[in-house]
C-alpha cells in the first residue's frame, strides 16, 4: 500500500475537517443542481451486461453528484443473476462481499423466506428496514463500499426504498456543528454485539468503529450506520447522543435530499452504499418480490471527489 498517496489523499480530502476550505469548495460544487427528484438519477441503459459507452459515461456522470444511480433496462423479470455481476464489472465493482447468507455466486436472492437461515434476518421477510448501510456490522477491512439493488420482480404492493447521498448527511451535519462530525468519526461510536450460533460459539465477534471515516486510498467518504436501536451500542456522551439525535432528524426531515421510489423489473440501483431504507411490502399468489444484491469492499470507479 501507498502511504505516501494514502497521505495526499486524506490531506486534501473535503471531509478531512482541518480542510475548510477544500471543504466550502467541494460542498459549493456538490450543490450546485443538485437533483431535486428520484428521476433525476434515472438513467436509461438496455443491457447491464454490455453497456454503450455512452450510458456508462452516463452513470459515472450522476453517481459522482450524487454517489448512486437508478438505471432502466430492458431486461424486464429475467432472472439471470449474472446481470448485476456483470454491471458491477464495467464500474470497476470486482471485490464482492460473499456473506454468508449470500448465493454461491456471491449475489444475494433477497426475498421472503419461510425456512433455515434466512427467515430470522429482516431482509429476508417483508417487514420494513428502516435507515442504515449495508454492512455496517463488517469488520474494518471488509466494510462495504459499492452496492448493486437489481429488481427481477417487484412486490405487488410496497417495498419501495427512502434513499440519501451519504455525502449530503455529511454536509447537513456539518454546517449545522463541526463537532457533530468529530464526535462520529471517534473510533468507539457504534458497537455491533457478537452474533452467536446456537450452541453458543461467536459467529461474528463484536465489531466497534465509527459512523464517519475517510477511505484512506481515495479520500472519500465512507459511512457505517443504521438507525435502530436493538442490537446496536451507542456512545453514550452528550455530544454523540446530540449528532445522533441531528442524524436522525435529517434522515426524516431532509426531504429536499431524500429521494423516494419502488424499483420495478428491470430496474436497478447501483450506488457507492449510499444511506437507504425499505417500506413493509405484500407478495401475492403470482408475484413474489425478488431483488439481487451484489455488495463490494471497493467503490465505483472514476467517482471520487479527488480525480487525478
Amino acid at each position: 500500500m501507498n502511504t505516501e498517496k494514502n497521505k495526499i489523499s486524506d490531506q486534501h480530502s473535503p471531509f478531512n475537517l482541518n480542510n475548510n476550505s477544500h471543504y466550502e469548495q467541494w460542498r459549493d460544487k456538490k450543490l450546485i443542481n443538485y437533483p431535486k427528484s428520484l428521476e433525476d438519477l434515472v438513467v436509461e441503459i438496455n443491457d447491464p451486461r454490455n453497456l454503450k459507452s455512452s450510458e456508462q459515461q452516463k452513470i459515472i456522470d450522476v453517481c459522482r453528484q450524487t454517489n448512486m444511480v437508478i438505471y432502466r433496462s430492458n431486461t424486464a423479470d429475467n432472472p439471470d443473476p449474472s446481470i448485476p455481476v456483470a454491471l458491477g464489472n464495467t464500474f470497476g465493482l470486482i471485490d464482492m462481499d460473499h456473506n454468508w447468507l449470500a448465493d454461491n455466486s456471491g449475489v444475494t436472492s433477497l426475498t421472503v423466506v419461510d425456512d433455515g437461515a434466512r427467515k430470522h434476518y429482516i431482509p429476508y421477510s417483508n417487514r420494513a428496514i428502516n435507515w442504515h448501510t449495508d454492512g455496517y456490522y463488517n469488520t474494518p477491512d471488509k466494510q462495504i463500499r459499492g452496492m448493486i439493488l437489481h429488481c427481477v420482480n417487484p412486490a405487488p404492493i410496497g417495498g419501495g426504498n427512502q434513499l440519501m447521498d451519504h455525502e449530503m448527511a455529511y454536509i447537513l451535519l456539518r454546517d449545522k456543528n463541526p463537532d457533530y462530525i468529530k464526535a462520529l468519526m471517534l473510533n468507539d461510536v457504534m458497537t455491533i454485539p457478537p452474533r452467536m450460533k446456537d450452541n453458543g460459539d461467536i459467529a461474528r465477534k463484536e465489531e466497534t468503529g465509527s459512523v464517519f471515516s475517510i477511505i484512506p486510498e481515495t479520500g472519500d467518504l465512507h459511512v457505517r450506520y443504521t438507525i435502530r436501536t436493538r442490537n446496536v451500542i451507542w456512545k453514550d456522551d452528550p455530544l454523540t447522543q446530540e449528532a445522533l439525535g441531528y442524524l436522525s432528524h435529517c434522515l426524516k426531515h431532509s426531504s429536499d435530499y431524500i429521494f423516494n421510489g419502488t424499483l420495478e423489473s428491470g430496474m436497478g440501483l447501483i450506488c457507492n452504499n449510499v444511506l437507504h431504507d425499505r417500506t413493509a411490502f405484500e407478495d401475492n399468489e403470482t408475484q413474489k418480490r425478488l431483488l439481487y444484491r451484489a455488495r463490494y469492499y471497493n467503490r465505483m470507479a472514476g467517482t471520487s471527489v479527488i480525480m487525478g
